[in-house]
């Protein structure tokens, strides 16, 4: 079997400079009650994350084609010990654990390995073997990366993003959120440009996803979105509709002979949200069942917008209530540090965020006084 190429224990470095990065967390905002530091870094492209129950987080590396397992031995708030479980991988984006099994993506693939903590207990030097779960997925490049996530029942579901700007696939599947039953993909939303980001509400079980809106219809139009699904297989606009009203300049006048579901929120034009997650932890009970975004920001604009972490509330009926800003900083004067791509809550219930751009991960905690 192959061997990992980074031993047990192994020292993170980074791919940026220490005085960098340094301005970066010095540049973030933040409320005074929370603080944002270092908690890993040296890895290409970091994007969705799951932790196990031992501990360790697992990333894929979109960039690097690789997944790793990061862990906190020392308990000081930062990772110390990274290895290599997964290697050669087309665009692995998303992560997700489910009974013990360490669940992976490529672009039209999907991947697990049985019993990872195991795998990880006995310090073996070898890769570990995984398993296909399917490599039934359009292999698309364009919006081709997957973020996959598992359901109380162990239902699988990843994204399908549309192969295009705006267009009309004969392939179903695309522009579309799908759940793995059988070995055969079940339809859960569709009409959906591209979702990289999706999580179910902690009370309801209801699947909260976010949407990026098209691009070449001006600095402001159309928002990038908020989508809650009520009813499995309601269809969400694209490409004939975009956010609450902007009629698709091509495509509007078709009829698709299907009801259109509208966002329960707009995010903002061009903002590209990559990632979301309830909050379920207990370190900030004033978070209980909010979501965090991350923006990951804009490219197509004559001035930049997004780069941020923001934080959604609902009500009881899980509307929206407020949106805010939690972390900002990562764009200043139209010069970009960073671009976090995804949050996720670990067991202690601190919040991490991935930026694939810094290449690092950022940890949130409470700030707590400093005793005198």
């Amino acid at each position: 079997m192959k061997k990992f190429y980074l031993p047990i224990l192994t020292i993170i470095t980074s791919f940026i400079s220490t005085p960098l990065l340094s301005n970066i967390l010095s540049d973030l905002q933040i409320d005074s009650r929370y603080k944002i530091e270092l908690f890993a870094s040296g890895m290409d492209s970091p994007r969705q994350m799951a932790e196990s129950s031992n501990g360790w987080l697992f990333v894929g590396s979109r960039r690097g084609g690789e997944i790793f397992a990061i862990r906190d031995t020392d308990g000081n708030g930062a990772s110390d010990e990274k290895l290599i479980v997964a290697e050669g991988l087309t665009m692995p984006t998303g992560v997700s654990l489910f009974q013990g099994d360490l669940f992976f993506s490529e672009i039209n693939k999907i991947w697990k390995i049985e019993n990872i903590d195991k795998f990880l207990q006995n310090n073996s030097t070898d890769l570990p073997q995984k398993v296909l779960v399917t490599d039934n997925l359009p292999n698309d490049e364009w919006h081709g990366w997957k973020w996959i996530m598992h359901d109380k029942n162990g239902g699988l579901y990843t994204n399908v993003g549309a192969p295009c700007n705006v267009c009309v696939s004969e392939d179903k599947r695309h522009a579309s959120i799908l759940r793995l039953s059988n070995g055969s993909w079940d339809y859960v939303a569709r009409g959906v440009r591209n979702s990289v980001g999706f999580d179910f509400h902690p009370v309801t079980q209801k699947l909260y996803f976010t949407d990026n809106g098209r691009d070449w219809l001006g600095d402001e139009s159309p928002a990038c979105e908020l989508n809650k699904v009520d009813h499995e297989g309601s269809f969400y606009g694209f490409p004939y509709k975009h956010a609450m009203n902007v009629i698709d300049p091509e495509f509007g006048s078709l009829e698709p002979g299907f009801q259109f579901i509208d966002p329960i929120a707009e995010l903002g034009a061009h903002v590209a949200p990559t990632g979301m997650t309830f909050y379920e932890g207990d370190m900030f009970p004033e978070f209980k069942n909010n979501i965090f975004i991350t923006l990951h920001g804009s490219w197509n604009r004559s001035s930049k917008v997004g780069y941020k972490l923001i934080r959604v509330s609902l009500d009881d009926k899980g509307n929206v209530k407020t949106i805010q800003d939690f972390i900002s900083g990562w764009l200043r004067n139209e010069k970009v540090s960073g671009r976090p791509a995804a949050p996720f809550v670990m067991r202690d219930g601190s919040i991490l965020i991935s930026d694939d751009k810094a290449n690092v991960i950022y940890r949130v905690t409470a700030n707590l006084p400093s005793q005198g």
